[in-house]
């Protein structure tokens, strides 16, 4: 796959692919079949997204929660998967944000990229102050020579797929009814960094993540699948992960820790991509160590056993 991150530089062999446009937050279901109206429109081009970074919402409030699924390279790691051909990663800047609906169409998508198709969903808003309209796009379409798709809301089991249901499924710690929107388990990659070592004194020694400008899930300890995704130790593991600000020890920055089952090895600096899969209990604070050790024993044979049913 190759990543375009300028529109207004771009070779001829990444022009006149189907495109599918929108931020795809977490990949999930809605977005899935979005892109498969893209690769399905016209079958000769090459597959492409029309995504941008940061996310327009970071841009406009910047010191807002965090709130995203999966940063920029999981992002693309996922879409890779999908064998989508041409990531367009536009930088989302004052520039971008001031083009009107039709100066959007004409310099990004048409001039720019030079898309033959465009798929985009039924609620697809574009352009300064989003004033452009699905229905925008479709007579910009007519008028400069591409064709455009509108792909209907997915619904399943009467709830709407969108990247907001699922942060309010890991919320509520419920990773599980998050992935059967996803169509994946909800994952977080990051490299590994250093810590305070407490998990190996403890005979539990993590793979400490950053979770730095991502939507938190619900605190607390996870039954989890790790993948090793560069290195000697690539591959996949099961494990048991903790994430949340750690108020046995007096820590307030949130971060993911993951014991995994069966390993040794040296993980710094390796990125990890971590699904949760089960939120075995939430984040407490106990009386003592041993306490702590034997809840830890017991999170450790629950996450084996559920795991292992996978």
């Amino acid at each position: 796959m190759r990543i375009i991150r300028d529109y207004q530089f771009v070779e001829p062999q990444d022009r006149g692919a189907s495109a599918a446009i929108g931020n795809f937050d977490g990949v999930h279901l809605g977005h899935r079949s979005v892109i498969e109206l893209a690769r399905n429109a016209t079958p000769d081009a090459p597959l492409g997204i029309v995504t941008f970074e940061p996310h327009p919402r970071e841009f406009f409030a910047p010191d807002a929660p965090p709130f995203r699924l999966m940063g920029r390279d999981a992002r693309a790691h996922r879409l890779e998967k999908l064998d989508v051909q041409k990531l367009y990663e536009l930088p989302f800047n004052a520039a971008l944000a001031s083009l009107s609906p039709r100066e959007f169409a004409q310099a990004v998508l048409h001039r720019g990229l030079g898309l033959k198709h465009v798929v985009v969903g039924a609620d697809f808003c574009f352009g300064k102050d989003r004033a452009g309209s699905a229905q925008d796009l479709l007579r910009f379409g007519e008028e400069l020579g591409f064709g455009v798709t509108l792909a209907p809301l997915m619904a399943r089991e009467a709830q709407t797929v969108s990247s907001t249901a699922i942060r309010r499924a890991l919320s509520e710690g419920r990773p599980r009814d998050a992935a059967a929107m996803l169509g994946h388990w909800h994952r977080i990659e990051a490299p590994v960094i250093g810590g305070e070592q407490r998990g190996r004194e403890l005979g539990f020694p993590t793979a400490n993540m950053s979770i730095d400008g991502l939507h938190p899930p619900a605190y607390g300890v996870y039954a989890v699948l790790v993948d090793v995704l560069e290195g000697p130790h690539r591959g996949s593991y099961h494990g048991a992960a903790s994430l949340g600000v750690r108020p046995m020890f007096g820590e307030n920055k949130a971060n993911l820790e993951t014991f995994i089952f069966d390993f040794k090895g040296d993980l710094y600096g390796t990125p990890l991509s971590v699904g949760l899969v089960e939120h075995l209990r939430g984040e407490e604070k106990f009386d003592s160590l041993d306490a702590l050790i034997t809840q830890m024993d017991a999170d450790c044979l629950r996450a084996r056993q559920i795991l292992e049913a996978l």
